[in-house]
């Protein structure tokens, strides 16, 4: 069915990726909304027709739950409007957003479920079993799994937040009603009222699955460390590149799906012609783009090769940090030389979860330095790696 309804409103025309994804994400939040509202007048009407509030009360359950589908539609129709000049990297993270607004959803639904399973344990209420009703709740658990499975196989064709939130609130609903229908079996067939219990089991369950949507959509927003594979494959991507020697200060920032742009700085020989550096610059950001879509940007950083004493101060520099902790390193060396003393101006990159502090490795620099010479000067600024030096590209 999923695959059908794919093939009937994805039109194959469709090349641009972001168009692609704004496709799917619409198709999810209009089959969902579709869904829940079939769902909302087939259990609102058995309610009725039994007599059974907690029909009647899963069936306002099944509305807002169309609202959620509302909120993942509206978010991905947001998220393709393009840059402004309010927010010139585009609307991309309100997709984000609307994640997190489902997770609410689930949390609220959790909270309900938790303080009305609570109020049962003290105050036991018998439930009502009918045909009608066990036809309707099967029904709603069967539609409700295969929501579940089609949100879930949308979001992972286009990597989507939004939509794999809906694919767990929409699991979790059939297991609600899983919940209400196995309790009515067994106290239909025992005399034995579990409902409450049952209950407050699924709602310590939707708070857990909540708690880890929320989280997942936070993290974006907050500008979590980008995908260490990600991160790899481009740095070796970069590193291949006849003429680039190393790579330092790479950062990617994520302004939400399939839209983030990256930086980085490029130690290339000071010998060759700027214009061929820049030339192989140019070709690298092509093809990161290309390969990746990822905007890259790079800083060119010329490195003198042919000066032995340059040479000569960065291995002693180099070996003595190494000695204190292997991962700290430094880039961007270079010499000031005046008529009383001499600068040697460098980066000093020390990773986030090093035990030494960093005010002692920047001591420890300065005295390798004035210990080659009295004349010399240490100025230097102080990089946090918050990639944690990454082999291919340390």
């Amino acid at each position: 069915m999923t695959e059908v309804l794919i093939k009937k409103f994805i039109s194959k025309d469709i090349n641009n990726a972001a168009d692609l994804r704004s496709a799917y994400g619409k198709l999810g939040g209009i089959v969902g909304i579709c869904a829940n509202i079939l769902l909302f007048l087939i259990k609102l009407t058995s309610g009725f027709l039994s007599g059974s509030i907690a029909i009647i009360a899963d069936s306002v359950n099944n509305l807002s739950d169309a609202g959620s589908s509302v909120v993942a539609l509206l978010g991905f129709k947001m998220a393709e409007m393009p840059p402004d000049d309010d927010h010139p990297y585009g609307h991309g993270r309100m997709e984000y957003l609307s994640g997190l607004f489902i997770s609410v959803f689930i949390l609220l639904v959790g909270f309900e479920l938790l303080k009305s399973s609570i109020s049962k344990i003290f105050s036991p209420q018998s439930t009502t079993f009918t045909y009608l009703t066990f036809a309707t709740l099967v029904f709603s658990i069967l539609l409700k799994l295969w929501l579940s499975s089609f949100n879930k196989k949308l979001g992972r064709k286009i990597d989507s937040p939004s939509l794999t939130a809906s694919a767990i609130d929409s699991r979790n609903d059939a297991i609600v009603t899983l919940s209400v229908l196995i309790s009515a079996l067994f106290n239909h067939f025992t005399s034995i009222n579990i409902d409450s219990y049952i209950g407050l089991a699924v709602a310590v369950f939707i708070f857990i699955s909540g708690i880890g949507i929320m989280k997942d959509t936070i993290n974006p927003l907050l500008g979590q460390a980008p995908d260490k594979e990600l991160l790899s494959s481009i740095a070796s991507d970069v590193l291949s590149t006849p003429g680039i020697m190393g790579i330092h200060d790479f950062i990617i920032h994520d302004y939400g799906p399939g839209r983030k742009f990256a930086s980085l700085h490029a130690e290339m020989d000071s010998a060759i012609p700027p214009m061929e550096s820049h030339d192989t610059i140019d070709n690298i950001e092509y093809k990161i783009k290309k390969d990746y879509n990822i905007e890259l940007v790079i800083h060119y950083d010329p490195i003198v090769l042919n000066d032995p004493l340059l040479t000569h101060i960065k291995d002693i520099i180099s070996r003595g940090l190494s000695e204190v902790n292997s991962n700290v390193t430094i880039h961007d060396l270079r010499m000031i030389k005046g008529p009383t003393h001499t600068n040697w101006v460098f980066d000093l990159v020390v990773p986030t979860d090093a035990k030494d502090s960093t005010d002692d490795m920047l001591k420890l620099a300065k005295d390798i330095i004035k210990k080659e010479s009295p004349e010399y000067n240490a100025i230097i600024t102080v990089d946090c790696d918050y990639t944690n030096s990454f082999a291919p590209y340390k």
